[in-house]
Parts: structure tokens; C-alpha cells; sequence
């Protein structure tokens, strides 16, 4: 698009394979469990010490906290640890180790990034802006995580990235998480786990519970019920599965943005969390949420569903309801719209949809507002994260895809009022690949997660091959002029 000023910044994010965690690394056969665990309960305390000292050395420069991961791991093994003496810490961390390895993040790719603006602007210049961008982490075997970056938009329009931090942190699981019954309810029907069973679990419940109290009336149904069935069996098992998809995760506040990690935790996410789409939302009342809808894939089938944060400290992880949440590329409005939250979906994995819903967890009836036009587009088309609001309308960044599979980065306009309405879309793409950027983990595609308008420029976060992440400024009233015209 000749006639729209783009500015490409000089940033690229370069995945960075010496950034990793420690992970389980646990056998399936309890006879082999049993036999390393032996081996290690075979040392002397000379040994052991020796053992984990040289251990320590070798790979605690590339942590934060590894002492704790790998006691973490050793209290995982521990119900076939077979003595009844005493073991000595160095003994039970070098368990953990034996039970434990390193996973690279991003060994593979940084990409498919989200902007927002961050919760503290404290001594940001006026004119600038502080910002967040989200970017999905992927390594070995294709396990896609969530990580952070921060930067600044200075008041002339420069963008720079803070120094990225060579530690990464898991987060802090709580154990004992709260639960919203109304929405648990609607999922578990929606599952076809309402029967008599899961009515006796659910009807003592308050209308906010814990997972403990979740747990004990699960143990009373089992105890109570009397033969057990294999519907019996179904229904426990349905409201576990759904619990352990809903969960809460708190990082310390001293961790830098760059050091904290969202890795895949519940089983429907097992094979990662996927191109997640951040959006600040602003309520009537002036208060905020950041919300993310993401894609859980567990190597066989995805799963929409949404991260709540206020501060990027305390992160909810809710499963989503209703018969709209199909597909890929849900992405939250930033505000109601007469009183009615919106949101972008893909529902036949071709079209652009509309949704409406008086509750951000749950949604149904959805309409067709953009079809495939163009030749670049003539494959499927999709948002690239949250609609924008601007003077001219919502303004809705699209990606398209084409022969060969290629990627391109579009944009349409929609009415501020009534958003099933198309006020414009670009004919040509904004952004295409090209030149050495089509190469990459996989080939001829950019793509966002979404961008922030700040002044009259649309700063514009996109991955080039689903591998590295750049940083371009779009001259908004440029667009916008095409899209009206």
C-alpha cells in the first residue's frame, strides 16, 4: 500500500535458546522410577554432596531459584521414594534432578505478539507511553508458551524495548483456586456432565467456591453413592477435567516483565497456549481488566479460552461457554458497546464473525461480517487481535490467507455504533512478506495478535514465518483515509 506510510522500527526479537525453565522429566513405567530412585538412595553422603555440588555449579547460572524446581520435583516422585530413614536435603535435591530437565522456550520461535498499554505509566514523558507486549514462546516439540517484554513510545514516535532479561520464572499455582458457579455450571452442562451425579456434587456449594471445598464434595459423592458407575466415574471425571482448566498463577513482583513465564499447565493445554490476543477493556464505570483469549492445544484438538489480569502479577485462567466458542482468533472489543461486551471469532475457520454478550465468559449467536474478497485473502481470512477504536470507527486488523498459504496483514473499518456494519476494508494488503522475512519456521506469513493507536499512529507488533517478531508505525490517518475512500 504505496499510499500508506509505513515505518518499519529497528527491532527484532530473535527467539533466544539459552532462556529455559526445568520441567518434570518423569518416566511413565514405575519400575524405571523406582530403579533411578535406588541408585541415587545407593550413594554415600559423600557422594551425594559431590554429586550436587558439581550439579549446582554446572546449572544454576541459568536459573532463578533452581534449588526450589528441583525439590518441587523430588515432592513429585516422592510417594516411591522406598526408605523409611531420613534423607538429607542434598539427597532429595539430587532426587529432584534426577526427575527434572531443561526445556528452551523459545528455541524454535518468538512470535505472534500483542501490545497493550502497561498498568503503570509512572514517570513516562508526556506524549509517550509505556507499553506491554505479549509474544508466544515455542521449543522443543512445538510447546508454545505466553512471554512478556516492556517498552516505551517516546513522545516523538520512537519505540525501544527494555534489555530482556536471561532468566525466565514459572509462576506460583494456587493451590486451592475459587471457582464462579454459574459459569462452571453452564460449561458442565455444555460437556453433558449435568446429571444426577454432578447435581449432588454441585447443588452444596456456594455460588463462589474453593477448589478444597470442590474436592471434598467430589470424595462425599464417591463415598455416598453406592454402586459406582461408569457414568458415576464420567461425571467426577468431567468436573475434574474442568476445574483443572480454570486455575490462578501469581509471579513475585521484584521478577522482571521478561523473567515471567505462562506455560501450559492443564492437560487441554498441554501442547501449548497459543496466539494470545491481550486487550486492556475499560468498564462504564471507569474500571479496567486486561483479558487475552488464547487457543489451548492438547496435540489433538484447541480449545478457546481466556486469561484475566489486572496488574500481569495475579493471572485467572477460565475456560470459555456457549455455542460461539468454536474455532480460533477470538478477540475481545476493548469496551461495551450499549452496554454489551463484542467480540471478533472465526467460527468455520473462513470467515470474520461478530458476536454479542452481556458476560465476557460466554458466547453464543454470532454473524458473518467479512467474507474473503480478494485474491490474497481467497483462503480464510481472521483478525489480528482486538478491534481499535478510533474517531472514523472500529478499526479491525485482518490477516488473509492466499495461494501457497501466504499471510497477509489487512485492515477493515467498522461502525462505532453498530459494528456489524463495514465501513471499509483495504483492497491490497498493509503488510506482506517479502525479501528474507519469507523464510522462517513456517514460510511466507506475518501476523499480529494485535497493535495500540497511540497519537495519530498505529504502532504494529507482527511475526515475520512464525519465527522472529519486529515492530512497524502505520500512519493511522493514512489508513484510515483508505479505508473511508
Amino acid at each position: 500500500m504505496s499510499a500508506i506510510r509505513i515505518r518499519r522500527h529497528d527491532i527484532l526479537l530473535v527467539p533466544q535458546s539459552g532462556r529455559v525453565i526445568v520441567r518434570p522429566f518423569i518416566p511413565s513405567s514405575t519400575h524405571r522410577l523406582i530403579a533411578i530412585i535406588g541408585r541415587a538412595l545407593a550413594l554415600s553422603e559423600e557422594e551425594t554432596a559431590r554429586t550436587l555440588k558439581a550439579m549446582l555449579a554446572e546449572f544454576s547460572p541459568g536459573h532463578l531459584g533452581l534449588e526450589a524446581a528441583l525439590m518441587g520435583n523430588y515432592e513429585r516422585v516422592l510417594p516411591h521414594v522406598f526408605t523409611q530413614r531420613p534423607l538429607s536435603r542434598e539427597r532429595k535435591l539430587l532426587i529432584g534432578a534426577l526427575f527434572s530437565g531443561e526445556y528452551s522456550l523459545e528455541s524454535a520461535a518468538l512470535f505472534n505478539p500483542s501490545l497493550v498499554p502497561h498498568p503503570d505509566q509512572e514517570g513516562v514523558p508526556e506524549g509517550g507511553l509505556r507499553f506491554i507486549m505479549s509474544l508466544r514462546a515455542t521449543g522443543e516439540g512445538h510447546i508454545s508458551s505466553i512471554e512478556f517484554r516492556t517498552g516505551l513510545i517516546d513522545p516523538q514516535g520512537e519505540v525501544r524495548l527494555d534489555p530482556v532479561s536471561p532468566f525466565v520464572t514459572l509462576p506460583e499455582l494456587n493451590a486451592d483456586p475459587t471457582y464462579r458457579k454459574t459459569g462452571f455450571l453452564v460449561k458442565l452442562h455444555e460437556m453433558g456432565f449435568d446429571n444426577g451425579h454432578t447435581t449432588s456434587v454441585m447443588a452444596p456449594l456456594g455460588e463462589s467456591f474453593s477448589r478444597s471445598a470442590l474436592s471434598r464434595s467430589m470424595l462425599r459423592v464417591r463415598r455416598e453413592v453406592r454402586p459406582v458407575t461408569a457414568d458415576l466415574n464420567n461425571a467426577l471425571r468431567g468436573i475434574q477435567w474442568l476445574a483443572d482448566s480454570n486455575y490462578e498463577m501469581t509471579f513475585p513482583a521484584s521478577l522482571a516483565m521478561s523473567e515471567r513465564i505462562i506455560f501450559p499447565v492443564s492437560t487441554n493445554e498441554s501442547n501449548g497456549i497459543e496466539d494470545a490476543r491481550f486487550v486492556r477493556v475499560v468498564e462504564d464505570d471507569g474500571s479496567s481488566m486486561y483479558y487475552a483469549t488464547y487457543t489451548a492445544y492438547n496435540g489433538q484438538a484447541i480449545l478457546p479460552q481466556m486469561i484475566e489480569t489486572q496488574d500481569f502479577l495475579h493471572f485467572r485462567v477460565l475456560t470459555l461457554s456457549g455455542a460461539g466458542i468454536q474455532n480460533k482468533g477470538m478477540a475481545l472489543f476493548p469496551r461495551r458497546i450499549d452496554g454489551t461486551y463484542a467480540m471478533l471469532s472465526r467460527q468455520d475457520d473462513e470467515n470474520l464473525f461478530l458476536m454479542f454478550s452481556d458476560n465476557p465468559h460466554y458466547w453464543s449467536d454470532s454473524q458473518v461480517i467479512l467474507r474473503p474478497a480478494e485474491m490474497w485473502e481467497s483462503v480464510k481470512i481472521g483478525n489480528c487481535g482486538s478491534p481499535i477504536e478510533t474517531e472514523a470507527g472500529w478499526l479491525v486488523l485482518t490477516h488473509g490467507v492466499g495461494p501457497l498459504r501466504k499471510y497477509c496483514i489487512g485492515a477493515a473499518l467498522l461502525d462505532l455504533h453498530d459494528p456489524t456494519k463495514v465501513i471499509g476494508r483495504l483492497r491490497e494488503p498493509l503488510i506482506e512478506p517479502e525479501g528474507t522475512t519469507r523464510e522462517g519456521y513456517v514460510p511466507n506469513v506475518v501476523y499480529s495478535c494485535g497493535g495500540l493507536v497511540h497519537g495519530r499512529e498505529l504502532i504494529l507488533p507482527f511475526a515475520m514465518s512464525d519465527r522472529v517478531t519486529t515492530i512497524a508505525s502505520v500512519s493511522l490517518d493514512d489508513l484510515l483515509a483508505a479505508l473511508k475512500g
